[in-house]
């Protein structure tokens, strides 16, 4: 396996003579210059991304990773903190929304147990990462130590590697954990230096009085913990989660590896922050699925400089998200691949 700093140094621009390529292609197909919107521009995108100016993805991968938070202790979650493993036996049984949307687009579903609480016996469809019993609460002091924080990038790393040689070409990001949009929200705060208040939504739907109790909480997380807004391995360890830097560890990992990441949606978002960090030039390789219903993420995406796909008003995470703009992204290559140019056609092109 490679290391963080191996990986990172992989991470190389976005191929321009592919994307050049593919955008001559679209000039040529069947249709009025720029009739697909978006879907044309993402088709150029992957283009870059893979090096080929006529890529497949033929092997999606959803890869949810889960642990716990210590925060949840100060009472910011409406759901117990044993749900996080619960839910993940339901992803391992099929029966979660991730699990259905997936199989609509023909993704494997890899759950990767970072740290929740009561572990799990070996089961197909999981990879086991732990870091510890999930993380410690960030409101007296930090959630990891600095050796967690990289430990976990480098599982997220890890795990890309081990599924690439399973077959993966697209890789959507998911998560679980309770508690970890309180995590995210000290991350999107703290990276973008906006205030607690106008990034920290409902989560698992708390009302008025537990959200301005979540917001307080927050700022309390980091007014102890101080991160350095320049150093956002810092800020991983201080007030982030195992499964968040596992999703940033992978996110790096498929720009090394030339392959496409869709990002679900407000954690996945923080992950993002995270890895373009520590690697800006990763950043080209993300593709943002949805806006989520939590507010902080369209601050996320403007610091990312990313356009969502779509806004849908989702908040379940799980990378439910994901696989709906995984969807896209294959509706886009195929039909840059496989619709008819105007010479193949024989149809009168724009003089």
């Amino acid at each position: 396996m490679s290391t963080f700093e191996q990986i990172v140094k992989r991470v190389k621009p976005l191929d321009a003579a592919a994307m050049a390529a593919a955008r001559e292609r679209q000039g040529q197909l069947t249709k009025p210059r720029g009739s697909l919107g978006v879907l044309e521009k993402l088709a150029v995108q992957i283009a870059g991304i893979t090096g080929n100016p006529m890529p497949h993805l033929k092997d999606p991968v959803i890869l949810t990773m889960a642990a716990d938070h210590g925060v949840v202790s100060e009472g910011v979650s409406l759901y117990p903190q044993e749900v996080t493993r619960q839910m993940v036996f339901n992803f391992l049984n099929g029966g979660a929304a991730i699990n259905v949307l997936a199989r609509m687009v023909n993704a494997r579903v890899v759950i990767v147990d970072m740290g929740v609480k009561g572990g799990f016996p070996p089961a197909d469809g999981m990879l086991c990462k732990m870091i510890d019993f999930g993380t410690q609460n960030m409101c007296g002091g930090p959630a990891m130590t600095p050796g967690q924080a990289r430990d976990s990038i480098q599982a997220g790393i890890d795990s890309v590697e081990n599924e690439i040689n399973r077959g993966l070409d697209i890789l959507g990001t998911g998560e679980m954990g309770i508690g970890n949009t309180t995590a995210a929200s000290a991350i999107i705060s703290a990276v973008t230096r906006t205030p607690v208040s106008e990034v920290t939504g409902r989560g698992t739907g708390v009302g008025d009085e537990q959200l301005q109790h979540k917001i307080r909480v927050i700022e309390k997380a980091l007014s102890v913990n101080k991160p350095d807004p320049n150093n956002t391995l810092d800020i991983l360890a201080k007030v982030g989660g195992f499964e968040i830097g596992g999703l940033a560890g992978a996110i790096i990992a498929c720009a090394a590896h030339r392959i496409p990441v869709m990002v679900d949606g407000f954690i996945s978002g923080s992950a993002a922050l995270i890895a373009v960090g520590i690697c800006p030039q990763a950043g080209d390789y993300l593709i943002a699925s949805h806006r989520s219903a939590e507010n902080g993420h369209s601050v996320c995406l403007e610091y990312l400089k990313l356009d969502p796909l779509l806004d849908l008003s989702m908040r379940l995470g799980e990378g439910t998200g994901a696989a709906i703009g995984i969807f896209l992204a294959q509706a886009a290559v195929n039909l840059h691949t496989q619709m008819a140019t105007f010479t193949s056609a024989k149809i009168s092109d724009i003089k």
